[in-house]
């Protein structure tokens, strides 16, 4: 990923997604509302959150909530599509992702600290890659169809989709983001520092 470090990438936003279902699951809309702490009517909305079992914290524990929007890209979600044989192509509404991307090269390996610019002056600030879990691996195996001899189950798509599962993040600046908008990506390059 160093090739991009400190450049500016442009991308587009193919479609923008809310919701509160159980799954994780979101609903396609024209555009969303960005706030600071999250899109407004999305699950994942809030300054805080409660960790998950495997994380530093004890399941259950408030934290700052680094994971207000999900994103993922049609080129990675392709790759997945191709990798597990399914008949339909992979939706980031089943990901539970709200942004869908196009145009931008290893969407999922964009480092901490990249900012995403949009046309509104809304800003979104990545924080981490987004790894894939068993249990989404699941609900894409009870909704898919696939044309491998072998049925999918929980971890087939672990492999696929490690390192193209996209990103999560804050928002940084709020404003509006909507289908077919422009993107500015402007990656992180972490300052050289040098100590006397």
């Amino acid at each position: 990923m160093k090739k991009f470090l400190g450049k500016v990438l442009r991308g587009k936003v193919v479609s923008v997604h809310a919701g509160k279902n159980a799954d994780l699951s979101k609903q396609s809309q024209t555009s969303l509302r960005a706030d600071i702490g999250g899109f407004e009517g999305d699950k994942h909305q809030g300054p805080t959150r409660k960790t998950w079992e495997g994380e530093w914290e004890p399941a259950g524990t408030i934290r700052r909530n680094e994971r207000n929007w999900s994103g993922v890209s049609t080129e990675e979600l392709n790759h997945i599509t191709q990798r597990l044989e399914l008949i339909e192509p992979l939706s980031p509404t089943t990901l539970g992702a709200n942004l869908c991307f196009e145009g931008i090269p290893e969407f999922s390996l964009l480092p901490k600290g990249t900012r995403l610019v949009f046309p509104s002056g809304a800003v979104l600030l990545v924080e981490e890659y987004n790894p894939p879990c068993s249990d989404m691996g699941a609900r894409i195996a009870s909704k898919y169809s696939t044309r491998a001899t072998e049925p999918m189950s929980d971890k087939t798509w672990l492999r696929p989709a490690t390192g193209r599962r996209g990103v999560v993040g804050v928002i940084d600046v709020a404003g509006e983001i909507r289908a077919g908008d422009e993107v500015e990506v402007r990656v992180y390059e972490e300052p050289d520092i040098r100590l006397l």
